[in-house]
């Protein structure tokens, strides 16, 4: 089955307002810019997305941020993104933080079909027993907070401990960005851009790849297969030229005088 799409845009068509958004990447490492510049220009509105963080003012999630697109974030961290805060403090967006490795473990659980699990992550703070804001009122106070979760002792190794439980996420639309995939939609992931992208690639009920090099079927070889095409529905080239930033640019002088790039 061939399921190359001509454009991100006709790739992105029917994602209609309202709807929930898995987004790979971290910081702006391995995001699928190009999916969510296709999205900003079809003007699609108040989706819940779910992405390690939310781009930068200017690059990746941090457009649809910025033209108040997006109503709900559920992310590990702001990061570099001073309107994500922005908008948080002020009500106007609502934002659910979770621990890194429990989102990355909530999406890995929503793609193998596990509705939730147990973890000792979050016990005894308000992860666990409710109260963190999810959204602000305009005079400050918290209008949403979080819920308690359910907690149970478990004993593992011989040590009795608290644990809570954590839901799985599944998203109505997965976006993610690869370094190589073919036409049936097997994708590999270039070093650190692999972060969460396979997770993402999983847990999204319609999964979109978009990738620098499109390869016919049997050109990646099966033990080089990141993420198997039974998870991914539509693939788009976007060339290896396809821009990519970096979140934050730090130099140094190397000992023979030259800038050095880190």
């Amino acid at each position: 089955m061939d399921k190359t799409v001509a454009s991100a845009a006709q790739a992105v068509a029917d994602i209609a307002d309202g709807a929930s958004l898995a987004v790979g990447g971290f910081g702006l490492c391995g995001i699928p810019s190009e999916l969510i510049r296709a999205l900003h220009d079809a003007g699609t509105s108040d989706l819940k997305v779910v992405s390690n963080n939310c781009g930068v003012d200017d690059w990746g999630l941090g457009v649809l941020l910025a033209d108040r697109r997006i109503s709900r974030m559920t992310s590990s961290y702001v990061g570099e993104n001073k309107e994500f805060a922005r908008q948080f403090l002020s009500g106007e967006l609502e934002v659910e933080l979770t621990p890194q490795g429990t989102l990355a473990e909530r999406l890995r659980a929503g793609g193998a079909g596990v509705p939730a699990f147990f973890t000792a992550t979050g016990v005894g703070t308000q992860v666990a027993e409710g109260g963190l804001p999810w959204r602000y009122a305009p005079d400050g106070s918290v209008a949403l907070a979080s819920p308690a979760k359910e907690t149970r002792q478990f004993t593992v190794h011989g040590t009795t401990l608290n644990y809570v439980l954590e839901e799985s996420i599944v998203c109505d639309f997965a976006l993610v960005h690869a370094w190589k995939g073919d036409r049936q939609g097997n994708l590999v992931f270039h070093e650190s851009a692999r972060n969460f992208n396979p997770l993402v690639a999983t847990a999204g009920r319609v999964t979109i790849a978009q990738v620098e090099q499109l390869l016919d079927v049997g050109e990646i070889r099966p033990e080089d297969v990141h993420t198997p095409g039974v998870y991914v529905q539509r693939v788009v080239a976007v060339g290896p030229d396809t821009e990519k930033r970096i979140e934050r640019r730090t130099v140094r002088q190397r000992p023979d005088g030259a800038e050095e790039t880190s």
